[in-house]
């Protein structure tokens, strides 16, 4: 009898433990642990909002967006910033950016606002902006580089003034409902949280000015938000083997199977004579027709064997004949990064996540030369070679050892070949013949010289 309600007891406790495994499970699904990127922990945008005088109706604030990410940039057509008012503020001006709509300002008659609408979306303003309308850090038609990269160009900065809301500490009222976009989706935004007031330097750094009020919005990105497909894959070959391994069929989706072209299409023709502007809003994607539709192949070759170094050959190849990439940046994972000696081409940074393991480092291109990333044709690749010190207690060539781990273009992650497929060394029949083999050989020839010798 006791037996029996042991067992029950701990049959009721099993089922109690699959119980909240479940409920632990559906938390980790739909919580924003979804948006952790192992290789960049820390990595965020953060949106700084400082008051820095009221007004009889509001106040007058700085917005600054800081691009933490290490290695993920925010292209061309930009950032876009959305939030929905608490109350029923609206916008009497922006410098160094603009809302994207008015909205209905109609009850307003002698003054009227920059935008009235109740979740405005702003975005920074174009190259070139007249000087009156310019802010620090503004006008880079919303493009931020990674902190890793250049953190000077990670920054970007607006002023905004704010009506019809509270004109102290106490009646403020923080925005809610954050949304950035760069340029699409894939970030999600947490609450406004007040922080300790900002200190800002003047523009001749001699005087720092203290915020009223101060307080932060943190933003984080999801690849799974962004696409449900991949945009990159990468492909593989060796100086051992004539086989390349190219990526998976349909490694980025099949979705743009019908729409996509081949070289001699006409449509290149026409989009050649007919160039989006730089205005319009991200064009469609015009893919060249491959087996895999990718937007990007990454093509890792391992070039040469020395005996303290081994060489890789790194390409990268563009297949969207309507997007080129500025300030692209490739990050690699491989447990030899962590003794780099040279890196040809490309500039090279080590990305320490964890400070015990260096096993990854970021690529990026060299100002002027090759940090722009051509739409696909003659001119749409880029390539690089690294050359690496061996430790002689893990080098290998066998089993792929010497393919990387992973590979992030441009922040999203790649999709890589299966293992099975990657290029493999020669098998034993071609090994060198081993000390038994040559003395049977011997053995086999000096029997048949004796038996020639007694025939003749």
């Amino acid at each position: 009898m006791e037996y029996d309600s042991g067992k029950k007891q701990q049959k009721d406790t099993f089922g109690c433990f699959k119980l909240v495994a479940l409920i632990a499970l559906c938390f980790v699904l739909i919580s924003p642990a979804e948006s952790f990127d192992a290789l960049d922990p820390t990595g965020n945008v953060t949106i700084r909002w400082d008051i820095m005088s009221w007004t009889s109706d509001g106040y007058l604030a700085t917005v600054t967006l800081f691009n933490f990410q290490l290695y993920r940039n925010i292209m061309n057509p930009g950032w876009t910033l959305g939030w929905t008012w608490a109350k029923k503020e609206i916008i009497w001006a922006v410098v160094g950016a603009q809302a994207t709509e008015q909205g209905d300002c109609a009850k307003f008659k002698l003054k009227i606002p920059h935008s009235c609408k109740r979740n405005p979306q702003v975005v920074d303003l174009l190259p070139g902006a007249p000087f009156n309308m310019q802010f620090t850090n503004c006008c880079r038609g919303g493009v931020l580089t990674s902190w890793g990269q250049n953190p000077s160009g990670a920054v970007s900065s607006f002023q905004i003034g704010v009506g019809l809301s509270g004109t102290s500490n106490k009646t403020v009222k923080l925005p809610k409902n954050f949304k950035l976009l760069g340029p699409g989706p894939g970030y999600s935004c947490g609450p406004a949280k007040v922080v300790p007031s900002t200190a800002i330097l003047t523009d001749d750094r001699r005087r720092k000015m203290q915020a009223l009020m101060s307080w932060n919005v943190t933003c984080t990105y999801s690849q799974f938000l962004a696409s449900k497909n991949p945009s990159c894959c990468v492909s593989m070959s060796s100086f051992y083997s004539d086989k390349i391994t190219g990526c998976p069929p349909c490694a980025c989706g099949c979705q743009n199977n019908d729409t996509c072209v081949t070289r001699d299409s006409k449509i290149l023709k026409e989009n050649v004579t007919s160039p989006h502007r730089k205005s319009d809003i991200t064009p469609k994607p015009l893919l060249q027709c491959t087996h895999h539709l990718c937007h990007v192949r990454v093509h890792w070759h391992l070039k040469d064997n020395y005996e303290d170094y081994w060489r890789v050959k790194i390409a990268i190849i563009n297949f969207n004949y309507r997007l080129n990439f500025t300030d692209w940046s490739l990050v690699v994972q491989h447990p030899n990064l962590n003794n780099v000696t040279q890196v040809y081409s490309f500039e090279y940074m080590p990305l320490l996540p964890y400070e015990s393991i260096n096993d990854t480092g970021m690529f990026y291109g060299l100002k002027y030369y090759n940090d722009l990333l051509m739409e696909a044709g003659p001119k749409g690749n880029v390539q690089s070679e690294v050359l690496m010190k061996k430790d002689k207690n893990t080098f290998t060539l066998k089993q792929g050892w010497a393919f990387p781990r992973r590979v992030y273009f441009n922040g999203d992650e790649c999709m890589l070949p299966p293992p099975d497929s990657y290029p493999m060394l020669p098998n034993s029949a071609q090994k060198p013949p081993t000390t038994i083999t040559l003395m049977a050989a011997y053995v086999v020839f000096t029997l048949f010289l004796h038996l020639v010798v007694t025939l003749f």
